[in-house]
């Protein structure tokens, strides 16, 4: 303990994350199992009134006075995530999220991030951090939690859908924790983003012996022992999302979906097991929106959400990745069975990584250190 006022943090820019290792994926799939015991466990908080929010979000309207304020396009999103986690971490922190599908005309990632990491108990900031890295990193290591523990050992095919920034990073999860995976089927919109990808692929994973680009969604998901949907696209009309068909998926198969997915009645049957990140995450989202929710939030498990509202699958239908992780639920049963997990991502994700890569920085000597104050001018 110490009587100073004095505050000081870092700064870390994207090339300061990745010299503390932000891309170090079997390290960040490791932290994010190690935040989902946590999470089961109840040592979190995050925003809202069941402390399971995603955050707060600024929405525009379709039509304002005010000629200079943002207009309701494709994606846009401005949006602050915060969270508390316990356990080894004890540091609170908050995402700061821009985002419109636009930015890429300008040549700029469809989001731009940043966080913050502040001491739990007073409030100081420790690090100011460039974000996109820990959010795409943290949001692909999730499906990889999943794939540890409920993919067939013997995986070794991937069928993908976006081959982008996300894309790749559940790729990348996906091969820290199935080392026979050797086959890539890969459906993507454009010639530039699939080269990029297959470049990737051919320099960071050689064991990756075949990759076939394909046109469909079936041709994605046939044959495919993990599939996960990465595709962004337009939000309102579930028809529109990404299908899943019972009859393409093989027995076995794990699906781990991190964006815009729908599925068929197949799929939603008893038999396909069920994985949520954080059901209370669902259930906050569900209680923010108008209903069916998935209209608003196309992610798979607000889908199961709306099917709770129409009595078609019971809440004990839906497990927790985290009290399977946790070893007070199973993971895979048997080599047949298909499980289909929905990854919404959660601002503990972004505080959990968040305090690793800031924790290699400040052992490494890595980043600015700025100077809050010496003493605040009030207090």
């Amino acid at each position: 303990m110490t009587d100073s006022t004095h505050i000081d943090f870092i700064y870390l820019s994207e090339p300061d994350m990745i010299r503390a290792g932000v891309t170090d994926m079997a390290a960040c799939v490791d932290t994010m199992e190690e935040m989902f015991g946590l999470l089961y466990h109840g040592d979190y908080r995050m925003a809202g009134p069941n402390n399971d929010s995603h955050g707060a979000m600024v929405t525009f309207p379709e039509h304002s006075p005010f000629p200079a304020m943002p207009k309701p396009t494709a994606d846009r999103r401005l949006m602050a995530m915060p969270a508390y986690l316990g356990g080894n971490f004890c540091t609170a922190g908050v995402k700061w999220y821009g985002s419109n599908i636009a930015n890429r005309q300008k040549g700029l990632p469809r989001s731009i991030l940043m966080f913050t990491l502040s001491d739990a108990d007073t409030g100081a900031p420790l690090a100011f951090m460039s974000a996109n890295l820990l959010s795409a990193y943290r949001t692909g290591a999730v499906p990889g939690v999943g794939a540890r523990h409920l993919a067939r050992r013997d995986a070794g095919v991937i069928g993908l859908l976006g081959p982008g920034v996300m894309g790749k990073t559940a790729v990348a999860a996906f091969m820290a924790v199935c080392p026979q995976i050797h086959t890539l089927q890969v459906k993507g919109r454009s010639r530039k983003s699939l080269d990029d990808f297959l470049s990737w692929v051919s320099q960071t994973y050689p064991q990756i012996t075949q990759v076939r680009v394909v046109d469909t969604l079936e041709e994605v998901v046939r044959g495919a022992d993990i599939v996960t949907y990465c595709s962004s696209g337009e939000v309102g009309d579930p028809a529109t999302y990404p299908l899943v068909k019972r009859e393409w998926v093989k027995p076995g198969a794990f699906l781990a979906m991190p964006a815009l997915c729908n599925i068929d009645e197949g799929m939603e049957q008893p038999d396909v097991r069920k994985v949520l990140d954080n059901t209370g995450l669902y259930q906050a989202w569900y209680d923010e929106v108008p209903k069916p929710a998935h209209h608003t939030i196309p992610v798979i498990g607000v889908r199961f959400m709306d099917m709770l509202a129409e009595e078609k699958i019971t809440r004990d239908q839906l497990e927790d990745i985290g009290k399977i992780v946790a070893g007070d639920a199973p993971g895979r049963l048997n080599d047949d069975e298909i499980i289909l997990m929905s990854v919404g991502g959660m601002p503990v994700e972004d505080v959990a990584w968040g305090t690793v890569v800031y924790r290699n920085a400040r052992k490494q000597g890595i980043g600015v250190t700025l100077n809050l104050w010496e003493s605040p001018a009030l207090s």
